[in-house]
């Protein structure tokens, strides 16, 4: 088999599973969804990070000596979507309770909770292939933060495998999960020092 050591050699109508992205020796950051490729963006923006920051350490903070860990992006999650696992993706911020799963790799199988930061680039990935996938495989909470425009959605599993969203939360109101029992986050804290960046149209997506 040729090495890849440079994204350009891959073949973008190709379906690849996990088995070959773990042969990539490229360091450009990529996600695998149902076999297809998505590059990421090099290096997100100031108030992308601001935002994951700010989430992932109200949730280290409240997870500590508890059983659930948490973890930042890059860090892989390795999802169950067919007998040859074929996605790998990197959320933003990832919450695993059971330990399990946690291996050197990364995540394998479905985490308990995910974060995506919403940007221009990623908008159609974070609300179409990932909202399915994360609903098919399981994955108990999903919110979704839009930084421009200060909001945040929490998507929940109901009973019969399917999200249900939150009305959009924005400054004033406080997040809570159902998945962490007790844990809360004040949106005033979260958005009242983002860092100001232009805005940014999210094109004529039509929001879930």
């Amino acid at each position: 088999m040729k090495q890849i050591t440079d994204f350009q050699q891959l073949d973008l109508t190709k379906s690849y599973t996990y088995a070959d992205y773990l042969t990539w020796k490229f360091q450009d950051r990529v996600e695998l969804i149902l076999g297809k490729i998505f590059k990421m963006s090099p290096a997100p923006s100031s108030q992308h990070q601001y935002v994951v920051s700010v989430i992932h350490g109200t949730f280290f903070n409240f997870l500590k000596g508890k059983s659930c860990r948490v973890f930042p992006s890059p860090f892989d999650v390795i999802l169950p979507i067919s007998a040859t696992a074929n996605t790998v993706v990197q959320p933003d911020v990832t919450v695993v309770c059971d330990s399990s799963k946690v291996t050197e790799r990364g995540c394998e199988g479905a985490p308990d909770l995910v974060v995506e930061v919403i940007s221009k680039s990623s908008v159609t990935r974070d609300l179409h292939e990932k909202y399915s996938i994360y609903e098919q495989v399981g994955v108990r909470e999903y919110w979704v933060v839009y930084p421009t425009e200060k909001t945040l959605i929490v998507f929940h599993l109901n009973d019969m495998g399917k999200y249900q969203p939150t009305k959009p939360l924005t400054q004033g109101d406080v997040v809570q999960s159902k998945v962490l029992k007790g844990f809360s986050l004040d949106l005033n804290e979260l958005f009242e020092d983002i860092v100001k960046e232009p805005e940014e149209e999210y094109g004529n997506f039509k929001r879930i």
